[in-house]
Formats: C-alpha cells, sequence, structure tokens
C-alpha cells in the first residue's frame, strides 16, 4: 500500500513538539505492515541545510501564485517529499512563527500551498508514484482533503489525525479568494467557519477518517470543554472517529544504547542511572544528595500546566523535593520559574529553550517527571519517562490517562502501577500526587518496582502502527 503523508514537521528533522516525533516514526513502523509511506514536508532553511542530494522530482511553477519544487530524498529511514518554496518557507524563525516569536501573517498561504502541492501529488503528478490514500497531520496540511474533494482529480481516501483541537488554523474570509478553490467551497460542509475560514475545520468535513492520538482524547473532543468548538462536527463524524495512542521511537529512545546517556542502563541495572543523576545536578547546578530530583520537560504554556509548576515550586523545596526545568514558552511564565530557581539555588534549576539531548540525559537521570497538562491529546514525555525509568507524574486527561497506570492500592499490589495520576489539575491536585510520590521514594523497593514496571511498558509503535494499516486497508477496500 502506498500512503502519502503531510506534516508541517517531521524528527529529526524539523521539530517544534510531538507532531514531529510522530510523523518521523510512524512511517518506519509502517513497513512492518507492508505500507509505504513519503511524507510531504516544507523546505524550511533547517530542513534544506541538513538533506543531502536530493532528486528534483516535480516542477510548480504556479503554486498559489509562487513557484515551487517537490524534492525527493531519503534521510534516516524516511522517503521524503520536500516542498522547496523559497517564497513561502525561506525565513529566519521557526515554521510558524518570526524570530520575535510572532505568527507569520501569510501562513495560511504556507499552509494551503502545502495542501494544495499534496493534493496535486495524490492526482499522480509525481512521475511514476500515485498514492493509495493520503494521512494529513493537524490544521496545516488539513486543506489537503479539502483540495482533493473539489479539484478535478479521482478520489482518494483520506486520513486526519488531530494531535491538539486547540490549533486550528482558523483566518478571515478574506483570504479565501487566495486558496483558489471554487466559491462553493465557502460553506458549513466545508471550510466555512462562523463566517471565517477554518483549515482543521475544513479537513473534518472532507476526510473519510479522524484519528486523535489517544482513545481518552477521541471521547475527550466530542464535549464543549475539549472540543474548542468543534465539538458538533466531530460528532457528525462520530462513526469514523478512531483514537489511536502515540507511539515511541525505541530505537532513538533506549537507555541501553542512548549516545546522549552518560552510563547506559537497563531495568535490571537501574544503579547506573546514579551517574547520569549526578550529571543533571551538575547541569542544572543543584546540591548531590539523595533528594528526589522532580523534572519538567515542557512548552511552558497554560495549556501545559506551568503555571502550577511555578506556584508550587517552593512547597515542592520544602517538601524535600528537587525540581528541574527544561523548556520555553510565555514570557510570564519564564520569568516566574526562573525566580523560583533564584530563591532556591541548589534546590531549583531551570534552562529556558529547546535542548533534545538534554531533554534524553533528563529522563536518564532524574526520578520522576511532572505532566500537569490541562488537557493532553496524546503526550510524549511520559511515554519517554516510561521507558527511561523516569517515573511520570500525570494529570489525569487524554493520553496521560492511557498510558500511565496509577499507583493506587490495587495497581500496587498486584504490581502493574508505571506511575501517579492526579485529579483535578490544580495546585493543591499536584501537592497530593508530589507528596505521594515523596512517601514512594522513601520505600526504595516500591519505587524500584515502579520504575522496572514502567520499563516493561509497550510504548512502541507496533501495536498503534497495526491499528493504522488496519484503518487504511478499510478505507482502500472500500473503493472511496
Amino acid at each position: 500500500m502506498k500512503v502519502l503523508s503531510v506534516s508541517s514537521e517531521v524528527f529529526p528533522l524539523i521539530k517544534t513538539g510531538g507532531l514531529a516525533d510522530v510523523s518521523g516514526a510512524l512511517p518506519i513502523a509502517l513497513q512492518a505492515f507492508e505500507v509505504e509511506t513519503k511524507t510531504l514536508l516544507p523546505g524550511y532553511p533547517a530542513v534544506l541545510k541538513v538533506i543531502r542530494d536530493p532528486v528534483v522530482r516535480l516542477e510548480l511553477p504556479d503554486l498559489l501564485g509562487e513557484p515551487a519544487t517537490v524534492l525527493e530524498v531519503q534521510h534516516e529511514g524516511l522517503d521524503l517529499l520536500i516542498l522547496d518554496a523559497p517564497a513561502y518557507y525561506d525565513r529566519p524563525g521557526g515554521p510558524y512563527v518570526d524570530p520575535l516569536g510572532k505568527d507569520y501573517p501569510d501562513n495560511w498561504r504556507r499552509f494551503a500551498a502545502l495542501s494544495l502541492a499534496a493534493s496535486e501529488i495524490a492526482a499522480g503528478l509525481l512521475p511514476g508514484w500515485r498514492p493509495d490514500l493520503v494521512h494529513t497531520h493537524d490544521w496545516q496540511a488539513a486543506l489537503t482533503s479539502v483540495y482533493m474533494r473539489y479539484y478535478p482529480t479521482p478520489e482518494l481516501p483520506s486520513v486526519l489525525t488531530i494531535h491538539n483541537i486547540a490549533f486550528q488554523g482558523q483566518f478571515g474570509s478574506e483570504i479565501f479568494p487566495g486558496l483558489r478553490l471554487p466559491a462553493h467551497a465557502f460553506a458549513t460542509d466545508s471550510i466555512e467557519y462562523y463566517g471565517t475560514v477554518g483549515f482543521l475545520k475544513g479537513g473534518l468535513q472532507t476526510a473519510h477518517a479522524i484519528t486523535t492520538v489517544s482513545p481518552t482524547y477521541a471521547d475527550e473532543i466530542l464535549t464543549p470543554e475539549f472540543g474548542m468548538g468543534l465539538e458538533g462536527v466531530i460528532a457528525s463524524h462520530i462513526d469514523n472517529l478512531h483514537g489511536i495512542v502515540n507511539g515511541i521511537d525505541t530505537d532513538v529512545w533506549n537507555p541501553a544504547t542512548d549516545p546522549v546517556v552518560h552510563t547506559h542502563y537497563g531495568a535490571t541495572t537501574l544503579k547506573n542511572r546514579e551517574e547520569n543523576r549526578r550529571s543533571i545536578a551538575e547541569f542544572f547546578h543543584l546540591d548531590n544528595d539523595n533528594a528526589p530530583i522532580f523534572c519538567v520537560i515542557s512548552r511552558l504554556t497554560w495549556q501545559k500546566g506551568m503555571d502550577i509548576v511555578a506556584n508550587v515550586a517552593d512547597e515542592i523545596v520544602a517538601m524535600g523535593g528537587k525540581l528541574v526545568v527544561l523548556g520555553s514558552g510565555e514570557a510570564a511564565l519564564e520569568g516566574a520559574l526562573l525566580a523560583a530557581a533564584a530563591r532556591h539555588p541548589g534546590r531549583i534549576g531551570v534552562s529556558i529553550g529547546y535542548n533534545e539531548p538534554m531533554s534524553h540525559l533528563m529522563q536518564a537521570g532524574c526520578d520522576a517527571i511532572i505532566i500537569p497538562s490541562r488537557f493532553e491529546p496524546c503526550g510524549l514525555t511520559q511515554l519517554y519517562g516510561l521507558r527511561y525509568g523516569c517515573v511520570p507524574i500525570v494529570a489525569r486527561t487524554g493520553g496521560l490517562n492511557d498510558t500511565v497506570i496509577d499507583a493506587n492500592h490495587a495497581a500496587l499490589a498486584a504490581k502493574v502501577a508505571t506511575g501517579i495520576q492526579f485529579s483535578p489539575v490544580t495546585e493543591t491536585g499536584m501537592l497530593q500526587a508530589i507528596r505521594r510520590a515523596m512517601h514512594f521514594y522513601a520505600d526504595r523497593k516500591l519505587w524500584t518496582q515502579l520504575q522496572k514496571q514502567g520499563m516493561k511498558s509497550d510504548v512502541s509503535w507496533e501495536k498503534s502502527a497495526e491499528r493504522y494499516a488496519a484503518l487504511y486497508s478499510s478505507l482502500v477496500s472500500k473503493g472511496m
């Protein structure tokens, strides 16, 4: 089966969050199920700088008014199609924001161009290759199935994955003429959304199947609390809604072989984590003692519950714990966390920015990872924590609920607990969870049991890739 995957970021080439990890790992996992995937992504400077010996496969002289070229290249096991369109992507900053952190004003055109190019490839414009199915990711690629509906191309089945419904790609109606869609596409059964243009909404209305990245999140987005205004649209497609939990690349995330981990280890050699723990203490200038090190590796935003972390930081120290934070985001939250570190030298350490190697080392050296998200479609850091024996302390929501087994009395007695869940997501709720963690940590046998059970968890892509392959097959066999 041939699949065209369309994503605005793909690890290891370009990453701002979990979307990149999924779009980079899933195609490789699908190979075991005889699914051949080509992934289309934008030709950002960071991408073009890394790839080697690309082949020009397609010229698009007028892609929404700008010239573009589709390059093909193999990179670390991925078959990539790169949309080289300098007018859209050759600029400083990140994939979505300028160097000052502000959204590019033409993001609508940049990602409409990506979607239009994907629809052209779906129609067979790429010489010698045409997909059997198209899989799009989030609002940046969601217009692909809209273009597939309205352009004169043979119908192919399409799947849209929602990684986070909070990001919808909503723009003023004045952009509609620039999309080059027929006038009747501006309708409620397509991209019209309360008088505006909704990229994600259009994708939901036109894709043949919708997936989310955990079963719990699939249920949550049907409610007003989590549906972010699109719960009615999703409910109208409930028969085609599937919750498939994410996996991780267990070759990249492997404490026994990870190149950035100072001392490798496994479930039977957990004592080897101690050297990594000392490295964490050195990097964050912590006191070298036996107090548990709680870590946070996250975007520093309200959604991720980082305001709660900042508010309870003093209490964590008062209880005898240490806290290290890696991430960036809202300036006020960055400032609050840095202020906490200044108040508690040797007990709290904060590193502002993105540091992939350090995120690995923190999982390998810290005792527990705190993930207090107010909503979390799937989450990957708790999966990394399970894999590395860094006990997850998580809010009871979305994929966090699906992937971490709470250390309640029954689970502990059955020796199946893998972490600590808490609800509600408040300062009180988090502090109760941390008190539980401190209690468990004092019992080294019990803490080791939690670590080992977590490391037994199947966090690979194998089962999830099998579900995606089955979904693809069912859609293709229906002849959509």
